[in-house]
This record gives structure tokens, sequence and C-alpha cells, in this order.
């Protein structure tokens, strides 16, 4: 029997009239009903409509969508899920902006992405106003109002205005599971890359909809769920956007805290208390350290929450066990996932493996042959099933990474893995971190998560630097707890766990670990750190 697809604007349609009174999104400046979200997103998608903008054109390649683009350009709030919903109601591909680019590296993104249109803050229409200077072509702009005080931008519309003068009529959805939606990813290296995924796969698999034989009992499952959903990471990445997206695809309402612009974890506690927040998503030990040091400093009750999902980066197991002692009840889930793959394994608790969901397999180096459970080999983590057709643009990039293995087509990001005899995978790290040294490959990420536990060190990162000896040698950033803990201490801790051959050459003591806005780390200052201190020594 074939399982019906359904797309994201049909579902949320159909979950607000079940819904309609009840709260859709809250923030701290209101809170919106199912049924004033559907109104709202309808005046959106007419607005885009009154453009010229929407509707889906057939493609011959994976990597064409066949629809205009809309570029989101905003910090976490309600109208960053209105623009992304209102998008898909009229057919138009919404991308995601990182707000922390330089207006350089917008222009290349509204390049590449091929923006026709641009939902932006006005705290950020400085930077936009200089990025249109670079482009042929400037898109339609709607500016949102965010306290910032920053005046209209020459030839924006105002989000509100534009909103009240429209025909909620005019923007009833025209979407379908063909229809796209794009993710743009900066990856590990290189320029940032838009993820092109169908909507019916997007809903199928990072939204978590499987397998429903109709809307109706996509709504039943909804009405089920339930909860409230508070997505911490910022909606600019995949670790934001999903969690909150499928979080509406469980009837769940979408909670942000009062601090949308930076991650506050005295905002986002406070947030749960009140709203009583059933689940959030945090982002490894930069998010969970906060965390714990605001609850140790400021105890809280917290009986609503009952899930903390963490993906993106490594949280460790002496923060997970705390924040478990300071939020009884609590459930901690850890997931492996990426744009090109939704969340695709889940640690379990206590464990240093991940079990895999669905149709996560190891694939040879060779990215020809599936490995079995039980074999040494260090293989490809690759996702088959739901997964994206694409990259925008790129013919190359997504015949390497979308490739056809036994008759199966899998998407492979770029993790290494080991396949255990019980058919759970060893987490390595990523391809674009690994480091060749003397002839061994050593996989930063399994080197920071040994550093970054060792008593003493609050945080680190992990980066491989040219060395005469060994091509590469393995340098540890670390960032103390106090002055007490020594290189030696630091080399003995790693010496108990780790291959000679991987253990640090060299400890680098710094005052903080940067990482992005996502929690992710900064590998590019990093290695920049590492060569620096390299040649100051010289």
């Amino acid at each position: 029997m074939t399982v019906p697809e359904f797309d994201l604007a049909t579902l949320h349609e159909a979950i607000a009239h079940a819904l309609a009174e009840e709260p859709c999104v809250i923030t701290a400046q209101r809170s919106h009903s199912w049924r004033e979200t559907t109104d709202r997103t309808r005046r959106f998608a007419a607005v885009l409509r009154a453009s010229g903008l929407g509707g889906r054109k057939p493609v011959d390649n994976a990597w064409e969508t066949g629809q205009d683009h809309l570029g989101i350009y905003l910090h976490n709030g309600a109208e960053y899920l209105e623009g992304l919903l209102g998008a898909h109601k009229a057919s138009v591909a919404p991308f995601n902006v990182n707000y922390r680019y330089t207006s350089a590296e917008l222009a290349y993104l509204l390049r590449d992405a091929q923006a026709k249109a641009v939902l932006f803050g006005g705290h950020f229409a400085e930077t936009l106003a200089a990025a249109l200077g670079e482009l042929e072509q400037s898109p339609l702009l709607i500016q949102v109002d965010d306290g910032s005080g920053a005046p209209l931008l020459d030839g924006a519309l105002d989000y509100e205005t534009a909103l009240a003068a429209a025909d909620p009529a005019q923007g009833v959805p025209s979407s379908g599971p063909e229809d796209r939606h794009l993710l743009y990813t900066g990856g590990t290296t290189g320029m940032p890359k838009g993820v092109i995924w169908r909507a019916g796969d997007l809903v199928a698999g990072p939204l978590g909809v499987r397998k429903a034989a109709s809307v109706d009992e996509v709504v039943e499952r909804a009405l089920r769920i339930r909860g409230r959903v508070l997505p911490a990471p910022p909606l600019m990445h995949g670790a934001g956007t999903g969690p909150a997206l499928g979080g509406w695809m469980s009837g769940a309402t979408i909670v942000f805290p009062s601090s949308p612009e930076r991650f506050d974890a005295a905002a986002l506690l406070d947030t749960c208390v009140q709203q009583e927040v059933t689940s959030t998503v945090i982002v490894g030990d930069a998010f969970g350290a906060p965390l714990v040091a605001e609850l140790e400093a400021r105890p809280r009750a917290l009986p609503a929450l009952k899930l903390i999902l963490n993906s993106g980066a490594a949280l460790r197991d002496s923060l997970k066990d705390r924040l478990r002692e300071l939020v009884p009840g609590v459930r901690i889930s850890d997931m492996l996932g990426s744009s090109e793959t939704g969340l695709h394994a889940k640690r379990g608790s206590g464990s240093s493996t991940f079990a895999a969901r669905g149709n996560t397999v190891l694939i040879d180096e060779t990215r020809t042959r599936i490995i079995e459970p039980g074999s040494d080999e260090v293989g490809w983590l690759a996702q088959g099933g739901a997964i994206p057709v694409g990259y925008l643009g790129d013919p190359d990039k997504t015949s390497a990474t979308f490739v056809t293995v036994d008759g199966r087509r899998f998407s492979i990001p770029g993790d290494r893995a080991r396949l255990t005899e019980a058919g759970e995978f060893e987490f390595l790290g990523r391809e674009a971190t690994t480091i060749n040294t003397g002839g061994e490959k050593v996989f930063a990420e399994e080197v920071e998560h040994v550093v970054r536990a060792l008593h003493g060190v609050a945080d680190a990162v992990v980066v491989g630097r040219p060395s005469e000896r060994w091509g590469q040698e393995v340098v540890a950033l670390y960032q103390p707890v106090d002055d007490t803990v020594t290189t030696e201490q630091l080399r003995d801790g790693c010496r108990d766990v780790l291959a000679g051959y991987k253990i640090p050459k060299v400890f680098l003591r710094v005052d903080r670990v940067r990482r992005h806005a996502n929690g992710k780390t900064d590998y590019a200052w990093a290695k920049a750190a590492a060569v620096s201190a390299l040649q100051e020594r010289a």
C-alpha cells in the first residue's frame, strides 16, 4: 500500500482548524492562536502572490526548485515562523539567512539563493542595504518592526501594514508534497549551500509525520500529543527550525523566551516556568553548561519540563547527569543529524553509541557497499528514506552527497562512524575535521569528547595544524575551570582513554572557546589560533 504524502501548509491548516482558539505561538510580547496564525500566514501568502511570486514549475534536475525563493532574515519569533509557513502557502520556497553574516557574505547568499524576496528585521536593515548594493536586481523587501527603531528601508513594505491590507482569501494554500523548502548550511568548511527538501520528505523525515494514512490521522495524533516546545537555537539553523515545525505537526504550542537575539539561560528557564514548557532543544555544552550554572545559582521547579533534546554538538555526560538532578523527571535525548538528513540517530542514556532511526546505515569508503554490523571498518554514516533531493545550483555536490547503493538512495553528509556488532553506531566525527597525523586518521570530535570530560576543563576544541614531523599535529584548545589544571594532567587524562597518536601534541589554554550562535564549534577560529600560536613559538 502506498503511504500518502503531505505538505506543511496543508497539515498546519488542518491542525489549526481543530485547535482554533488554542495558543499556536507565544512570545514575550504576545500570543497568537492557531486561528490567528492561519489568518496571518494566509495574508502573508497573499502579499507574496500580489507581488507576482509563487507557484511551481516542473524541473529536470535535482539541483533546481522551479519556485521563487524567500529569504528569512530574523531573530527567533512569531514572524519567523509566520514567514516560513506563509511562503509555503504561496508555493514560495523559504530559505534561512544567517544573521551573523557580513554584507559581503549576505550578498553571496542572496545571489546563490536567487532570492526574489527577503523578510527581515529592522535590526539588519543596514547590513541588508549594503548587500543589496552588490546585487544586479533587488528582491521584494518586507521589513518587520523588531523593536530596533530602524526606519523602513527604501522600497520595503512594512510587515504589519502589508498583512493588514492583504486579503486572506488570496492566501489559501496552493502547496503540495512536491513543493520545495531550502535549508542553507555552511557546513564545517566552504561557502554556504542550499539543501533542497521536497515538502513531502520534509514532513515525513525531519518533522516526524510518518506512515499516516490521512490528514485526519495526523490531526488525531496532534490532538493526543500537544505540549509546549521551546526551541533555544536560532531558527536560522535547522537545529531550531526542525523542532519548531515538528512541534507544530504534533499540535504543540511554540514558545520563545524574552531574549531571542541570544541564548540566555535565565530567560529560557524563566519562560519554561511561566509557560509550562514541556520540551526544549539545546546544542551541546554551549547551552547545557549555562543552564546548569543558572539552575545551581537560582533553582527553579520545572515539573512540566519532560524532555531536553540535544542536537548539533556534544553534551558532556557530567552536564546531563547534573541536569537530571536539577530537573527531576526530565529525559535527555542526544540526537545526531544534519541539514542533509534531519535527525537520524539517537544515543541512549549512559551509552557511547547511537541507535539508528529508520533508514540509517553505514556505507563503505567507496560509497558503493553497505557495511554489516560487527565490522571494524570506518565508513560513512548515511540516511535513506525521506531525504533531500540535492543542493541548489550544484550538480557536482549533489551527485557526491546523494548516492544510490543496492538500488536505494542515501544522503551522505560527511560523518564518519563504525558499526558495532549490536547494530549501533560509534560516531567519530566529520570528515572535514579529520586530522591526518603521521599516517593515522584522528577524528577531532572523538578527542574533543575526551578532553571536555577531563577534570578542570570547561570547554575544548581540537584541530590539526601543520607539523614538519607529523604532517599535521593534534592541538587541543581548552578553556579551564580555574588555574589549577596542568598540561601534564590533561595529557595523563587523555592517555587513559585514547591511543597515543590521538593524544594532543599541544594543549593551548584560551580564555573562551568560541562557538557559533547555534552552539557549534567555530573551527575556523580554532585553526587560526592554533597556527598563530605555532608562528609565535617559531
